[in-house]
């Protein structure tokens, strides 16, 4: 590969790591090119991009970035071959992963990359699947303080039916 095609692999790296804040380190190894191909094509299918790399150029393209986003983390995990998949969802690319997988160990997960937090290892994949996105917890948050709110509203219209049927009847006495 010649040294100006390098440099075109980094930049566009490196412009992949800037913008997106999730990515998985996996290990594919030992698929055979049909399984790459049909892995390729549910990620397609999901919205979700995934690249096999070069290790040291996807350290040079995360060298260049501002220190803040913790990429020197992930560093461990970039060993052997690496494939990544990049997602704007921080658990879809764990649940492709374990429903590709089904029974097998293949793509194994090396580490995860979610916004800043890194994750080792596969043994974490059912964590990264129940983890929330910010999304979810956005609507959590504001269901649970909009319930007091209810309550007292309701309180207040029930209470309200109760004293009139109360002084009708009243009344009519």
């Amino acid at each position: 590969m010649l040294k100006s095609d390098k440099g075109i692999l980094i930049q566009e790296l490196k412009d992949k790591f800037e913008n997106t804040s999730f990515f998985y380190v996996t290990d594919a190894s030992t698929l055979t090119v049909e399984k790459i191909n049909k892995l390729r094509r549910t990620c397609f299918e999901k919205g979700v991009e995934i690249k096999m790399v070069k290790n040291t150029l996807a350290k040079k393209a995360m060298d260049q970035l501002d220190e803040s986003r913790n990429f020197s983390a992930i560093f461990d995990a970039l060993k052997g071959q690496s494939t990544i998949i990049f997602s704007h969802d921080s658990k879809l690319p764990a649940t492709i992963i374990k429903e590709f997988r089904g029974k097998a160990s293949k793509p194994e997960l090396k580490a995860a990359y979610i916004d800043s937090d890194v994750f080792y290892g596969d043994d974490q994949l059912e964590i990264l699947i129940k983890l929330k996105s910010k999304g979810e917890l956005v609507g959590e948050i504001i269901g649970l303080l909009q319930s007091p709110a209810k309550n007292v509203i309701s309180g207040l219209k029930s209470g309200g039916a109760k004293i009139a049927g109360i002084l009708k009847t009243l009344e009519e006495r």
